[in-house]
C-alpha cells in the first residue's frame, strides 16, 4: 500500500506537467490577414505591439493591435478563459515601434510590461509595452518612463483604464 501511494504521489507532478504542455498551443504567424478581435482592421497597419490569444489547434487565432487589448481580452468576464496561448510581442526583440515582428511573439504571463510610459498603442490611448526580460523593460522605462510590471501585477485599472480622458477617451475613440 505504501509503495502504491509513493508511485502515486511521484507521479501527480507529471502527470500536470503533461496537461500543461498538452494545453500549450504555439503562437501563429501574423499576416496580412490579423484583423483585431476588437477594432476590425488589419494590425500590420498600427504601430506597436501586438497580440494574440490561440484557443484551440486548428482554430484561427484572436488578433489584437496592441499588447495592451490582449490583456484586457483576459481581463474581461465575458471572453474565452479555457485558451491554449496568450502571447504579445516581445519589444526588446522588434525590428523598430513600427514593426514588432510578424513572429516576435513571448508568452504574456510570463512578459514583463512597462505601464505609464510615454508610449501610444496602435490605437491611440496609452499601451503596455511587453517585454520577454525585465532588464529591457526597465530600460525601456527609463527612456520613456513608466513602471515595470508582471503579468500578475497588471491590474484592471492599468489594462483597462481609468476612465479619464485619455485613457479611456481615446482608445474608445479608435475602435
Amino acid at each position: 500500500m505504501k509503495r502504491l501511494l509513493i508511485a502515486a504521489l511521484l507521479t501527480l507532478p507529471l502527470l500536470a506537467c503533461r496537461e500543461e504542455a498538452a494545453a500549450r498551443l504555439p503562437p501563429a504567424t501574423m499576416t496580412a490577414e490579423a484583423v483585431g478581435r476588437y477594432c476590425g482592421m488589419n494590425l500590420m497597419e498600427h504601430d506597436g505591439p501586438k497580440g494574440q490569444v490561440v484557443l484551440a489547434p486548428g482554430m484561427d487565432a484572436f488578433w489584437f493591435s496592441s499588447a495592451r487589448d490582449t490583456v484586457a481580452f483576459t481581463m474581461m468576464p465575458d471572453e474565452a478563459k479555457d485558451y491554449g496561448g496568450i502571447y504579445v510581442s516581445d519589444m526588446a526583440k522588434a525590428e523598430t515601434w513600427a514593426d514588432p515582428g510578424a513572429d516576435n511573439w513571448i508568452d504574456a504571463k510570463t512578459a514583463f510590461y512597462v505601464v505609464g510610459s510615454s508610449a501610444e498603442a496602435g490605437m491611440g490611448g496609452h499601451e503596455i509595452v511587453p517585454f520577454g526580460t525585465r532588464d529591457a523593460a526597465e530600460a525601456f522605462a527609463r527612456d520613456k518612463g513608466g513602471a515595470v510590471r508582471s503579468f500578475a501585477e497588471l491590474t484592471p485599472e492599468e489594462v483597462l483604464g481609468g476612465g479619464d480622458d485619455e485613457d479611456e477617451g481615446d482608445h474608445d475613440h479608435a475602435h
